[in-house]
Formats: C-alpha cells, sequence, structure tokens
C-alpha cells in the first residue's frame, strides 16, 4: 500500500447536526451541535505551511498523545475532550478560544535561539540572559506568548500588548499563565520519568459558560519539543547538537534544501524514504513518552472507520 494510500490527507464529512466544518493545518474540525469534533489527519506543516505529503500514523500518534496527556493534567485544569472513540478523533466541549498561544520555554532553542544568536536580548517582552549558548537552561522557564492567526503567520507578542490590545483580560491572563507554568512542570516531570527533557510548549486555552479549559493537543511532537536526558549535559559541555525527538529535524531538512516558508521559496520534494523517516520518529516519541507499544491503526476503509466511530460518539453523548 502507498504512502497515501495508507494516510489520512483530509476528511469531508456530513455529520447529523453539523453547523461548522474548520480545516487547520493538522486538524479538520466539525461543530455539532454543542460539541467539537477534531480528526488528527496526517498532515504535516512547517513554517507555517502544511507540507505537500501526509506523513503515515502521525495523525493518530498526536490523537493519543494529547489524550494522554489532557488525562494526565485534568486536575490542574479542566480540558475540553468527553471521549476518544477513534485513534484519529476526540470528541468534546465547544469552547471560545482565547485568541494568544500560550508558548513557554525551559531551554534557548529554535525560535528563541534563533532570536538571541541575531544579537537580541529580549523575547515578547521578557530579557534573555547574557553569555548563553544554544540549548542552554534557562534559570527559570520564560512564558513568550503568540498571536493565533486564523490564516499565515502566529506572530510573537508581549504580555502587555496582549492586555493592552483587549485580546485578553487580565484576570484571565494571570490564570493562564498560572495554568502554563503548572502544566509544563507536570510535563517536565512525566518526561523526566521517561528519560526526556520536555523543552518547550505551547498550550491553547478556551472559554465555555464563562469556565477556562485547555483545548487542542498537548506535549505532542507538533506542540512540544523533547531532548533526550541521557548525555544532555555533556553534548552541551562538549558544544554538540542535542539528540531530540521533534518537528525540528523536519524543519532543519527543509532549510538544508532551501525552504523556511519565506516568499518566493518552494517547498521541496519529500522523497518516500524521508517520509517514512518522519513516520517513524512520530512513532518513536509515542513510545518514549508514554512508555507504550505504539499499535498501528487499521488502514484499511479508514474514512469508514472513522465516520462510524464518530457518529457512535455522538450517539451515546446526545
Amino acid at each position: 500500500m502507498s504512502i497515501e494510500n495508507r494516510s489520512i490527507q483530509q476528511t469531508n464529512f456530513e455529520l447529523k447536526g453539523q453547523t461548522k466544518f474548520y480545516r487547520g493545518k493538522v486538524r479538520d474540525v466539525y461543530s455539532v451541535d454543542k460539541y467539537l469534533v477534531m480528526v488528527a489527519s496526517d498532515r504535516i506543516s512547517a513554517f507555517d505551511h502544511v507540507l505537500p505529503r501526509p506523513i503515515p500514523y502521525k495523525g493518530q500518534v498526536l490523537n493519543q498523545i494529547a489524550a494522554k496527556f489532557l488525562k494526565a493534567t485534568s486536575d490542574i485544569v479542566p480540558n475540553w475532550v468527553l471521549t476518544v472513540p477513534d485513534p484519529n478523533v476526540a470528541v468534546g466541549v465547544k469552547c471560545e478560544p482565547f485568541m494568544v498561544e500560550m508558548v513557554i520555554r525551559g531551554y534557548l532553542t529554535g525560535h528563541a535561539w534563533r532570536t538571541y544568536k541575531s544579537g537580541k536580548r529580549e523575547l515578547c517582552g521578557v530579557a534573555l540572559p547574557e553569555g548563553m549558548k544554544e540549548n542552554d537552561r534557562f534559570p527559570e522557564p520564560i512564558i513568550t506568548p503568540s498571536t493565533k492567526a486564523l490564516e499565515g503567520h502566529d506572530e510573537d507578542i508581549s504580555r502587555e500588548e496582549i492586555l493592552a490590545q483587549g485580546l485578553v483580560s487580565e484576570a484571565d491572563y494571570i490564570q493562564l499563565e498560572n495554568y502554563t507554568q503548572a502544566l509544563f512542570k507536570r510535563g517536565t516531570e512525566i518526561a523526566a520519568e521517561r528519560g526526556l527533557i520536555l523543552v518547550d510548549t505551547k498550550y491553547e486555552f478556551g472559554k465555555a459558560d464563562g469556565k477556562i479549559y485547555l483545548i487542542d493537543e498537548v506535549h505532542t511532537p507538533d506542540s512540544s519539543r523533547y531532548f533526550y536526558l541521557e548525555g544532555y549535559e555533556n553534548r552541551q559541555a562538549a558544544g554538540e547538537k542535542q539528540k531530540q525527538l521533534s518537528k525540528e529535524f523536519v524543519r532543519e531538512w527543509l532549510m538544508e534544501n532551501g525552504f523556511q516558508g519565506k516568499e518566493g521559496q518552494s517547498i521541496p520534494a519529500m522523497p518516500d524514504d524521508f517520509v517514512d523517516s518522519v513516520s517513524e520518529r512520530y512513532i518513536e516519541l509515542y513510545e518514549k513518552i508514554t512508555g507504550e507499544s505504539f499499535q498501528k491503526a487499521d488502514s484499511k476503509n479508514v474514512m469508514q472507520r472513522i465516520e462510524s466511530n464518530i457518529v457512535s460518539a455522538l450517539a451515546s453523548l446526545s
């Protein structure tokens, strides 16, 4: 079976009671009565562009990791998920999302490092210490929010700008900061138990009936970056690259092939062996972070399977 035939590129269901449909970079989102149905596709995005080829089992990995971490953090903050009826599907409470993403960083890497390397010592209004090198640990995790763009690029934004623009009330924003710090602490502890370092991640929140919920995915390889704990200190001391489990290696491959999402650049063709290697990396992260063996979902009649499971779940909730 070809890569495309065993992947979920997109869904186009017409569900009973469906009022709205939205296709995000990775998820297909259906509003059905008072519920939200999220289908995690196998699409992959980088530099705010959806890449042409899907990654087999990526959606299943994201959906199942997110479900596990939402359950593991439900004592910190209520979350939107009511049921996970299919390896690629979550169904839950429909929330009004806050138009900011709460990005939290424990280490100087990725976007933060690129900013630092350019000579800047401030990110989203947060001062960055002098004398750091790539992948060094911050004295304390820093929150560097971004706007939540419906289309195009998310943009860095400071706490002060968020409040000045009225994107979030001050009371709610303080609560979001507290939730973000507590979630990152829990995620860091869980990662350490599995021999990993949670380097940075992002959380999204929404409101329903005046209550704040954690929404979307949590601590997945799409929303987070992980280093291997073993050998971290030695690699830092030797000035070597860190061994990591995240989507960063996809970004690096794209940059090596002349693509950073800038105007005029074309997305390079991803060969089969690279697509398969990305799939294997996602599965490796699932097994590493959960400590469980990954069970590949049946890819025969996958659309029929997903739709049938959604219909059954909605019937049981109503």
